[in-house]
């Protein structure tokens, strides 16, 4: 005979059976009941976060870089409405999280009742899917159901609405057996095998190949990267990365080109420009990688692989779709390679221009010994911890583009940042949800002066779980990005870009039982640094750097991928209106 059980030891249940470990959240009157079957257990943890925002950020660290579903629970209203920015992050970026949110009761949903939100509503078109739960007899089965979504196909954020009543509410449960199939929702996995027998023989014969790579190889998991890595020394083609694929492919690896896109490199940008094949795994071609749509990479034929069928043909026309899981078709297609006795093509040529693409040195900076520049920063850090191997998260905006550009990352799931949504605020959580993931992993949060500040409440909930991250702080007292753009595009008039009332980060972070540090001069850099390792606990950085300094390479807004700036040349102007309305 089943037992019955309340709505809310139902969910407690059904979290415990899919293995949830961890959830992060924020309690309220409409999820009280939630809260005491929490209380009444001990195989889930709870984080407790200081705002909602925040707790949908750290799942996504934790999601990123374990590779398991974030899983959030709120109350009602604000609560629910504080987590929407983080799930339009997690949809626009595909990972995996499943929210949970209080509702009012049943009966007084629509009657404008305290704390009543329409969460459904307000959800739809930033998750891959929304519940609002009416019976605690189907409870259990939305909840294994909301996983399988957030989990399979291209992942993303799922929200599960809870009204009150339902939780208190009795009903039996019954964990499902074996693995669930869902009766519409079923993403194609496997490729059709003409297709990657298409895409091979296409491989093959380019003379210009390269391997475009993205976001969805790390969602495919490690053993993607993998056979990325053995597709490569298959043929020998290059291989560049949007932001958001940085450590699918190791940077040490004399093909990798580095980032393409807005900020990457000239030597990405110019291959992808000049390619006569453009293989694409687990990108979209969005528009900070493609630059003005007409002028891109005009010659080359294009194969895309992905799993979602909606971003194939979305932004460019492409001449060979293959609809599936990265990784299942990287295996089938090193597969369909090794059984057609393929060689590994002679692309001396196509890699001597390369070379001379390589030679402008993109990443240069000018170097000074009276302030501290922020590449140089960025770099002393990765040189100091790449054989610790640490995760590294960002906030948005210059600090992050340095970051993807002289962090140079050799496995996946140790780069955590918000690429597609781009939000201010997301670094600090996020590295909260990655050290809980990952406890006795360094955890490094790259940040800005302004976009720390968004969710600076959160460094509470680091110091009440004795979470040891490390922000770094590059401190130019400007919203940095958003300067850079001024003086790019509206002849440096810095209107409101410029922070005026910066708290004292030292104090700040003693204030919350953090160690404060601070670097002011270039010859202090190292010796921060270290300290920053090596002291306990949490510790936040407040790195003093060059205030005006800009972030290059970049492609002005409106141009070709091709037509880069480059560090050395003259930035100052005023574009024209259709070039401002691509910003």
């Amino acid at each position: 005979m089943t037992t019955e059980r309340s709505g809310a030891d139902i969910l407690v249940q059904a979290l415990t059976d899919l293995g949830v470990e961890v959830v992060f959240g924020y309690p309220g009157g409409a999820v009280l009941p939630i809260y005491d079957a929490i209380f009444k257990q001990a195989k889930i943890r709870h984080i407790l976060v200081r705002q909602e925002g925040g707790a949908a950020h750290a799942a996504e660290g934790y999601a990123r870089s374990t590779g398991k579903p974030g899983v959030v629970l709120v109350t009602s209203g604000p609560g629910a409405t504080n987590v929407v920015t983080g799930l339009a992050d997690a949809l626009m970026d595909s990972i995996p999280l499943v929210v949970i949110t209080g509702q009012v009761p049943t009966q007084l949903i629509g009657t404008d009742a305290f704390q009543e939100a329409d969460t459904v509503g307000i959800t739809r078109h930033c998750t891959k899917h929304n519940y609002l739960v009416k019976d605690p007899a189907s409870l259990g089965a939305i909840v294994h159901e909301a996983f399988h979504i957030a989990t399979s196909g291209r992942p993303g954020p799922v929200v599960i609405d809870l009204p009150k009543d339902v939780q208190i509410a009795s009903a039996s449960y019954t964990k499902p057996t074996g693995p669930l199939q869902h009766k519409t929702y079923r993403p194609q996995v496997k490729a059709d095998a003409s297709a990657i027998e298409a895409a091979v023989e296409m491989l093959a014969a380019a003379e210009r190949p390269i391997l475009y790579t993205g976001g969805g190889i790390i969602n495919a998991g490690p053993y993607a990267s993998t056979l990325l890595r053995e597709l490569q020394a298959l043929t020998g083609a290059p291989v560049t990365s949007t932001l958001m694929g940085l450590g699918a492919f190791p940077a040490a690896d004399d093909a990798w080109l580095g980032m393409l896109g807005m900020h990457g490199t000239y030597e990405a940008n110019m291959a992808m420009n000049k390619a006569d094949l453009i293989l694409c795994l687990g990108a979209r071609f969005d528009d900070r990688v493609t630059g003005r749509l007409d002028a891109f990479s005009p010659e080359s034929r294009k194969i895309h692989v992905d799993i979602d069928r909606s971003s194939i043909n979305k932004n460019v026309r492409v001449d060979l779709p293959v609809v599936a899981d990265v990784g299942s078709a990287l295996a089938d297609m090193i597969a369909a390679w090794k059984a057609r006795g393929h060689e590994k093509a002679d692309l001396g040529e196509w890699w001597r221009r390369i070379e001379g693409w390589r030679a402008r040195q993109s990443l240069a900076f000018p170097a000074s010994d009276h302030e501290i520049m922020p590449q140089k920063a960025i770099q002393r850090i990765w040189e100091m911890t790449k054989d610790k191997d640490p995760i590294v998260t960002t906030e948005v905006g210059q600090h992050q583009m340095w970051a993807a550009q002289h962090f140079h990352f050799q496995d996946p799931n140790r780069w955590l940042t918000s690429g597609g949504l781009g939000t201010m605020g997301y670094g600090l959580p996020a590295a909260i949800g990655a050290q809980v993931g990952n406890p006795d992993r360094l955890v490094i949060g790259l940040s800005g002066d302004a976009s720390v500040l968004m969710n600076i409440q959160e460094m509470s909930t680091a110091a009440q779980y004795r979470l040891p991250i490390k922000i770094f702080i590059l401190n130019n007292m400007y919203m940095g990005m958003v300067r850079q753009w001024q003086e790019l595009i509206y002849a440096s008039r810095y209107s409101e870009s410029y922070s005026e009332a910066l708290p004292d980060f030292v104090k700040l972070a003693e204030s919350f039982g953090w160690t404060g540090l601070r670097i002011e001069q270039p010859g202090d850099l190292d010796g921060g640094i270290e300290a920053m390792l090596n002291t306990p606990g949490p510790v936040m950085v407040d790195c003093r750097v060059a205030q005006l300094a800009n972030c290059f390479p970049m492609i002005p807004s409106g141009a070709a991928h091709t037509d880069m700036i480059l560090h050395a040349e003259e930035v100052v102007g005023e574009a024209t209106d259709e070039a401002k309305a691509l910003v």
